[in-house]
């Protein structure tokens, strides 16, 4: 017993000296954050070190990012960057702008287009704009076509890919697993539930992703060529193999021979010339002044002042009730509209909407705030980012105009449902399932034996009815019969110029058109002050952020050109999330699961564990 206790005590000594360490920690941290002060802002070079993914809205971290070694990708938000490169343009501290792309991520291509159009505004004020990379994507070489000089390290290379690649198609793994997928959908082209029921693409899915893959393309070159004329981007990308081949196997010359970058040269050079922009740091050698961007951002930000046009962002998946920003969480986005037109101030509403859709009944939800802002007589206009579809387009059909651009993605007016159920499953681990029924529909869906024809009947007619009030809301809006609407629904996905051929969008333009528009709906004449509608972050959202900057590691790049092409981890992670969706359980939907991220994907430790427990049950 002696030798029990001595252990014990042992043991909670050990535990009393760990949490003693945990807490001084913790406050350590905490007191280091809100004792720092910010730093003025001197001449030098504006380094806009992108080590993340540009976003609408960034998402908040959590605790497990900040104390169980989290892998949360650093956000920035697309309004925050722009509101920075039009303050660089005219601030004479400001003698350059450099952007380091080595860590980037990606992000929306009209999110991209954006950014890039700021940058080369930036670039034409007369200042220069340097950016440098190990390897350019198509994302990175989308900004990077805008700056003044373009630099890439002598091992790298540019590999733009364009639009396109494989999907997952889960049919035969279900099969094995003993689950049926029981789909229930409406739209020749609603090609979201095909995984799920096949094992390829269908020959309609397959039209529809080709004539949109070749638009993004077409868009996409043609930004770049504005950006870079003299550059041979096409000719590059129908052969790139033949461009390196006559570099003699050198993938960095060969873009530089393409005209695609200005020079090669190791990180020391490109800091070098930055030196010369903007002086020399006497306390790094061979480093150049640098004006952070969150130093920056604090002051450009500080000066933006409220106004009478209300701004409210719908980003992400629209799930139903509260969710943090980054996704679209139907109660949230809607009480903050209810509460903006409660103060009375404003005169006019804009809607900037990045998502992919989601929930019917939150979607719904955010309609109906919006129709609110309408019954009170203000004009209402959307924006529509990357990808407004499906749900997207649901929470966008009030509006009084509704902008897009070549890029954007959208359409996909379609439903669809599905119900996983288990009797294969069942049979191969010789278990049974049995019981009563007093009514048709007792214990349905039933998830063990497989729905009823009832359950089916009533789950097919529950989707009609929803694809059938979708169609209803878009021809009250666009002012057509849902006839028409009909025939360029079917949950076919469009571009933007497409999408405004048929009527779906009124215009072309992005944020600063839909102010613009708003304004002139409220007659507010040369006003354009907006009022974010956004929720304040709360002590602990701070206080967490706080952490997680301190712990993220800035200077993580790739190793070589190689590492950007590496987009593995993406493809597993919307993988992982397609076979979720299925496995959690019936629902409809308003999404639009075959249209790209909003935001770079990543893989959750969640994942990890699923994918180990569905290969033991394989293997």
């Amino acid at each position: 017993m002696r030798f029990a206790r001595a252990i014990w005590k042992l043991l909670v000594g050990v535990k009393d000296v760990l949490v003693l360490i945990f807490m001084l920690m913790f406050f350590g941290l905490l007191y280091t954050g809100l004792s720092a002060k910010p730093t003025p802002v001197s001449d030098g070079v504006l380094a806009l070190d992108l080590n993340g993914a540009v976003v609408e809205q960034p998402s908040k971290a959590q605790l497990s990012e900040v104390f169980a070694g989290g892998d949360r990708a650093q956000e920035y938000r697309l309004r925050d960057l722009l509101a920075v490169l039009r303050s660089a343009k005219s601030d004479d501290r400001v003698k350059a702008v450099a952007l380091d792309l080595d860590g980037f991520t990606g992000g929306g291509q009209t999110t991209l287009t954006d950014l890039s159009n700021a940058i080369r505004d930036v670039r034409q004020s007369g200042k220069p704009v340097l950016a440098y990379a190990t390897g350019y994507t198509d994302d990175g070489y989308q900004l990077a076509s805008a700056a003044s000089e373009i630099w890439l390290n002598p091992l790298g290379l540019v590999g733009i890919t364009g639009p396109g690649g494989q999907r997952l198609y889960y049919k035969g793994l279900l099969d094995k697993l003993g689950v049926n997928a029981h789909v229930y959908r409406v739209g020749t082209y609603k090609a979201a539930v095909e995984p799920f029921i096949r094992n390829d693409m269908s020959p309609e899915a397959e039209q529809n992703a080709q004539a949109l893959g070749n638009a993004l393309l077409e868009t996409w070159l043609e930004g770049v060529s504005k950006n870079r004329p003299k550059a041979q981007v096409a000719s590059y990308i129908r052969d790139t193999a033949g461009a390196v081949q006559a570099a003699g196997g050198d993938l960095a010359k060969a873009a530089l021979n393409a005209g695609l970058v200005d020079k090669l040269a190791e990180r020391q050079d490109f800091e070098k010339r930055l030196a010369q922009l903007g002086g020399e740091d006497d306390n790094s050698l061979g480093g150049y002044k640098r004006i952070k961007l969150a130093d920056y951002a604090r002051d450009a930000l500080s000066e933006m002042k409220r106004g009478p046009i209300g701004v409210v962002t719908v980003a992400g998946m629209i799930v139903d009730g509260k969710a943090s920003p980054g996704t679209a969480g139907g109660d949230s986005i809607a009480q903050l509209i209810e509460s903006g037109l409660a103060d009375n101030d404003l005169k006019a509403l804009v809607v900037r909407v990045d998502s992919p859709g989601g929930s019917v009944l939150a979607s719904e939800r955010i309609r109906q705030a919006i129709l609110e802002a309408k019954r009170r007589k203000l004009p209402v206009v959307v924006s529509m980012g990357s990808v407004a579809a499906s749900g997207g387009y649901w929470v966008s059909t009030p509006a009084d105009f509704i902008y897009a651009e070549p890029s954007t993605i959208t359409g996909s007016i379609g439903v669809f449902g599905i119900l996983p159920s288990f009797e294969g499953t069942r049979a191969k681990l010789g278990l049974g399932a049995d019981g009563i029924k007093t009514t048709p529909l007792s214990g349905e869906p039933d998830v063990w034996n497989g729905p009823s024809p009832e359950a089916e009947e009533l789950l097919q007619t529950g989707v009609d009815s929803i694809y059938g009030r979708f169609l209803g809301i878009v021809a009250q809006s666009r002012r057509k019969s849902p006839q028409e609407i009909d025939r360029i629904a079917q949950g076919r996905v469009w571009d933007g110029g497409t999408a405004h051929q048929i009527g779906l969008v009124d215009g072309f333009g992005g944020m600063d058109e839909a102010i613009a528009k708003a304004a002139q709906l409220a007659k507010l004449g040369d006003e354009r002050g907006v009022t974010y509608l956004e929720r304040p972050p709360s002590f602990k959202e701070q206080l967490l952020e706080m952490l997680a900057s301190q712990d993220r590691d800035e200077g993580a790049s790739p190793a070589d050109g190689f590492a950007f092409l590496g987009n593995g981890q993406l493809r597993l992670a919307e993988a992982m999330a397609d076979l979720r969706s299925i496995l959690a359980g019936p629902s409809i939907q308003v999404r639009c699961l075959e249209c790209p991220s909003v935001a770079p994907a990543r893989v959750e430790k969640r994942d990890v564990g699923f994918l180990a427990a569905l290969s033991d049950w394989l293997f």
